[in-house]
């Protein structure tokens, strides 16, 4: 039993990024659909498709890869806030990852977006991960 969705989901993401695989499958979640969208408008993965068979639903991802050395899109994925120690942020401090090159996901009260949206809409929340 994994107790920790969101960071399985990051690591088979990571691991596969590493790897430099296409395709990886993870479970389908709401909060796992949500940051997946947020990936993918911000440009790190291609596409994601959800699939529904019988009592398993799950996510097909396609990473990104630039050039024909598939150089990784995905430099690093890495999880901050944790069931055992969650880390919010008030609108004044949300992160700026790498001077803004960097996304931080946040989860605010409107919905899972990047930190810069969170920013413009006035909000704080929960810091979920960081990517770049």
């Amino acid at each position: 039993m994994i107790n920790d969705i969101v960071s399985d989901m990051l690591t088979k993401i990571r691991n596969a990024n590493l790897a430099k695989h296409h395709i990886v499958q993870v479970p389908s979640t709401k909060i796992n659909l949500n940051i997946i969208k947020v990936l993918h408008q911000e440009g790190f993965i291609y596409k994601y498709e959800e699939i529904q068979k019988q009592q398993f639903n799950y996510i097909i991802i396609s990473l990104k890869y630039k050039g024909k050395d598939k150089k990784r899109i995905i430099t690093e994925l890495r999880r901050v806030s944790k069931p055992g120690l969650k880390v919010y942020a008030n609108k004044r401090k949300l992160p700026r990852i790498l001077g803004g090159i960097g996304v931080a996901i946040i989860s605010t009260s409107h919905g899972v977006m990047t930190d810069k949206q969170a920013r413009q809409n006035g909000i704080g929340g929960e810091v979920l991960c960081y990517v770049w």
